[in-house]
């Protein structure tokens, strides 16, 4: 039998023409975004004054499968896809276990991120409009690179509101924003109300993307044509970052092989919510039925230790309200080094598949026992990962550990969302061990529970 190649590439002609919209066929839909000022569900309008209108349409959209991906983008597209599906022989071998282990990896591009699948999508759509002006906010600073590269092909003006403990902690991740013409502020700031506001009552406060997400809608909204665009948690982000499971069931079907568990690091949930989509499809469909595992730090325990209700999806209370699992829109985390993963909810797809149990599983990974996961893999794959990416390998490598001991020649898959060459910090403190986990105690999941707003009939 031949062996399968390390890199299972597909060629540029197979890169998918179209998105999955999961929304589309989820048998039981997510609970719908709320308007806090009428406790109805959102329409259209309630949406335009932030969002592009093609996106506030894509938002809503849960009868149309697929979404044609515009000739433009697909174009874009073509400068860094496909990314290849990846087997961790090395990875394999170092652990002694009969698992298979593959990775996509979505950091072959400046951005080193998965983020640009849909900064594309949604500068595309904002310049179609003919707007002029984009705010955003972003954690560790992937999704603020891939919105700059993408304003700059397209030709548009870029505000970035940036955590500001990843401000302070990636100084070259926010040099690379700015050399393709964005500008970078850390949040939260002087510039907006609510920044102040954030400010004034914790003055020593490192941000969170909550914060960051209130500053950049804020400057939106009193900002001549321009909107706020974001890069993860809402639906037709998850659905533009399908291209990523899309392309790799192509690339499993080029091998006739099929990941029996699928890994993925959540945070809001747009590279786990991309990856698994097209394999969720197979288990409504009852071709296949993958074990799906979510992975978030112990330090922004969403999933593992929030709960299920409607929130605020940002800090200053200015979102609609979101089904999701939350620790509440006031809790601001520890600062730990996973800085796109630091968002207080996530995704109301993903929430809801694992509340209903379609996705199986969801842990809260320490730090150092990420990092460890890291470093292990980055001497036997050659790829420095992010320390996001690296909550995922950590699992992998968890489950490749039980293939071994069980005997079990399991394929196992997961996201390499990206690559960790601006976490030097990060892995120098690891190095040292000088690196801190950071656990929230029940009464500091309290204090962010006590933010979540208590409406009747919203629960």
């Amino acid at each position: 039998m031949q062996k399968v190649p390390y890199k299972i590439y597909l060629e540029e002609k197979e890169i998918p023409k179209v998105w999955y919209n999961i929304r589309a066929d989820m048998p039981n839909p997510h609970d719908p975004f709320i308007n806090p000022g009428t406790l109805k569900p959102i329409k259209l309008d309630d949406f335009l004054p932030v969002f592009c209108k093609e996106l506030a349409e894509q938002e809503l959209d849960d009868t149309h499968q697929y979404i044609e991906i515009p000739d433009e983008i697909y174009e874009y597209y073509k400068t860094y896809r496909p990314s290849p599906l990846v087997r961790a022989y090395n990875l394999e071998k170092e652990l002694k276990t009969p698992a298979k282990i593959y990775y996509k990896f979505e950091g072959n591009n400046t951005s080193g991120s998965h983020k640009l699948n849909s900064a594309a999508a949604q500068v595309y759509y904002a310049k179609k409009q003919g707007l002029t002006k984009l705010t955003t906010e972003t954690g560790a600073g992937q999704w603020g690179t891939a919105l700059a590269m993408a304003c700059a092909y397209f030709k548009m003006d870029l505000t970035v509101y940036m955590v500001k403990v990843s401000y302070e902690q990636k100084p070259f991740r926010k040099a690379v924003i700015q050399t393709y013409g964005a500008d970078v502020v850390p949040s939260p700031s002087e510039t907006t109300e609510i920044g102040r506001k954030i400010l004034s009552e914790n003055p020593g406060t490192g941000g969170s993307l909550g914060c960051a997400i209130s500053e950049a809608m804020e400057a939106a909204l009193k900002s001549n044509n321009c909107r706020y665009v974001l890069g993860s948690v809402l639906n037709h982000v998850l659905m533009h970052q399908s291209v990523i499971g899309l392309e790799t069931k192509a690339a499993f079907e080029k091998i006739d092989a099929y990941p029996d568990i699928i890994i993925g690091c959540a945070g809001g949930g747009s590279n786990a919510g991309g990856l698994m989509s097209p394999f969720i499809k197979d288990k409504f469909d009852k071709k296949h039925n993958p074990y799906l595992i979510l992975v978030e730090p112990a330090s922004c325990p969403s999933l593992t230790r929030g709960r299920y209700t409607y929130d605020f999806c940002d800090t200053g209370r200015i979102t609609p309200l979101a089904k999701m699992y939350t620790v509440g829109n006031g809790y601001i985390p520890s600062p730990n080094h996973a800085g796109g993963l630091r968002f207080h909810g996530m995704s109301p797809i993903l929430s809801k598949l694992y509340h209903d149990r379609v996705i199986d599983e969801a842990r809260a990974e320490e730090q150092t026992n990420v990092f460890e996961a890291a470093t292990l893999f980055a001497k036997c794959e050659t790829i420095l990962p992010a320390p996001e990416s690296s909550h995922a390998i950590k699992v992998a490598i968890d489950e490749a550990i039980k293939c071994r001991e069980s005997g079990e020649s399991k394929t196992i898959l997961f996201g390499l969302s990206g690559t960790g060459y601006f976490d030097m910090l990060a892995y120098t403190q690891f190095m040292d061990k000088t690196m801190t986990d950071y656990i929230p105690t029940d009464a500091d999941l309290e204090k962010g529970f006590a933010t979540i707003p208590k409406f009747p009939g919203l629960e």
